[in-house]
């Protein structure tokens, strides 16, 4: 049985990436192993599709159901960020960077999660430890989300193995400049004009449970917050519009890479929590919190502290 390697729902660049470079390791084991995503290559966010074309990639294979198949999880291991089936599935992997999620396993599986900025750096790691070289394309790619996740290297998730992964791909994929591909894919990343608000909010968005509360977190990583100025009331009623779907809270970061900070939007059942989780007041719909670029490391463990988790 082929296994199928994916990322998690609405898939950035590292979980595309990582399904790409983690399905082709297996592949060079002697395993059967495809890529694949949870949307159609239609729905790939802009900065990923910016990526795979200049690399020469194509898409993975969209997966919406996964009973009965055999999978490897990578850059994520919650129940709630997978596809429908997925506790009929077979899990023989997970390959991440976040902290260990709700999936469960009847038998023992691979299992490499590391405190890194991106699961491509994790990935780089096992090939090398497994004497595999990896191809000039697929290193383009995993290049590329590591730049992208540790917001070229101002993230404070970006670590000194995240750094040398870069050293490390930028050789093999031909890349002089990483400078100048970061900016390619945050023109790309940061793009809104023409965008409806609710597949801005989706570009890169999560849900978690915290203690039994549906918690929403989109991120649109911008050059300038003037770039969603005159669609702030948009975003803010999709935001509703995706809260009323049963859950307590939606935020939506809209982080200035420039600036090194985070415009925290909220719409929440008790906004008090959220100022609280931050330490700060909510202006409005939202609050400035200086420094703030990662969901993983800065948004999320603060709402679960907030949530009692």
């Amino acid at each position: 049985m082929s296994i199928s390697v994916f990322g998690h729902s609405n898939p950035d660049t590292d979980s595309v990436a990582a399904a790409i470079s983690f399905a082709n390791l297996l592949k060079a084991e002697g395993q059967d192993a495809v890529a694949c995503m949870q949307s159609s290559a239609a729905k790939l966010n802009p900065e990923s599709t910016v990526v795979l074309e200049k690399f020469g990639l194509t898409a993975p294979e969209e997966i919406t159901d996964a009973a009965g198949k055999q999978v490897a999880l990578v850059d994520f291991s919650d129940i709630g960020q997978a596809p429908a089936g997925i506790t009929e599935a077979e899990i023989v992997a997970v390959v991440d960077h976040h902290k260990i999620g709700d999936i469960t396993t009847n038998n023992p599986i691979l299992f490499n999660a590391q405190p890194v900025g991106c699961t491509c750096t994790v990935l780089n790691e096992m090939y090398k430890m497994r004497g595999i070289e990896i191809p000039k394309d697929i290193a383009g790619a995993m290049l590329s989300a590591i730049l992208s996740d540790t917001v070229n290297f101002k993230s404070p998730t970006c670590t000194d193995a995240d750094k040398a992964a870069v050293a490390d791909l930028k050789v093999i994929a031909g890349v002089d400049d990483t400078d100048a591909l970061f900016m390619d894919m945050l023109k790309a990343k940061s793009a809104v004009d023409g965008v409806p608000s609710k597949d801005l909010l989706f570009r890169d968005y999560k849900d978690f449970d915290m203690k039994g509360n549906k918690i929403g977190v989109g991120q649109l990583e911008l050059a300038t917050l003037d770039q969603v100025a005159a669609i702030r009331d948009d975003l803010y009623k999709a935001m509703e519009e995706v809260k009323a779907d049963g859950r307590h809270s939606v935020l939506l970061m809209l982080t200035d890479v420039v600036k090194e900070g985070t415009d925290l939007v909220v719409v929440s059942d008790d906004a008090s929590i959220i100022e609280g989780a931050f330490g700060a007041k909510l202006d409005g719909n939202s609050m400035w919190i200086d420094g703030m670029m990662s969901r993983k490391k800065q948004t999320v463990p603060n709402l679960q502290k907030a949530f009692g988790c």
